[in-house]
């Protein structure tokens, strides 16, 4: 919900089922006493674009043979994500996933989606860092081809939805690890 100051009238652009509603003077108003200001500021977190994201999640579904499968649950609100991933060396080949999360865990899966292939081990470790920092700590949002997780910023300060935001960073950095594991044991082996 947003309030659009407009003349001396009270404009608010208010959800309506997947659309929004735009009401005006008195009916605004009446609008604004009912919601409880928390929920107002929560409205703010879903803005248009996390909701476009949410909706329109590239690389769903299974891999075929994947290096690595690992799945990161929150808790808190019942959200999963499960990614498969392939990679050749420390660079990422293939990606696919699961997402039943809310539309913040949906948002970022599907950043994730959409810039994985092609980026290396350590970048996805310290994409996850710079997430989790964003959130936690106050800290500058990842730039360069990363530069839409910034849409998640305003989550920080709604602490029960961290985890859900960080899912896909979590399960991808633990399917690395689980590829970097295997290749140690096989050299190990040998």
């Amino acid at each position: 919900m947003q309030t659009l100051p407009f003349g001396s009238q009270a404009f608010l652009l208010a959800p309506a089922g997947r659309s929004y509603i735009l009401l005006r003077g008195k009916r605004a108003i009446a609008r604004l006493r009912r919601q409880p200001l928390s929920k107002l500021m929560l409205n703010e977190v879903y803005n248009s674009r996390i909701l476009e994201l949410a909706g329109n999640i590239p690389r769903l579904g299974r891999l075929d043979n994947p290096d690595a499968t690992a799945t990161a649950h929150s808790k808190l609100c019942g959200s999963t994500v499960t990614v498969d991933l392939k990679m050749h060396g420390d660079t990422v080949t293939d990606f696919s996933h699961q997402v039943k999360a809310c539309a913040l865990g949906q948002a970022s899966s599907s950043i994730m989606a959409r810039n994985v292939v092609g980026a290396k081990a350590d970048e996805l470790r310290s994409l996850r860092e710079t997430v989790r920092r964003m959130l936690k700590e106050n800290g500058a949002p990842p730039s360069g081809k990363w530069a839409d997780i910034a849409v998640l910023e305003p989550v920080r300060d709604y602490k029960a939805r961290h985890a859900s935001t960080m899912l896909t960073f979590d399960a991808v950095t633990a399917a690395i690890d689980q590829i970097e594991a295997k290749r140690r044991a096989a050299m190990a082996a040998e």
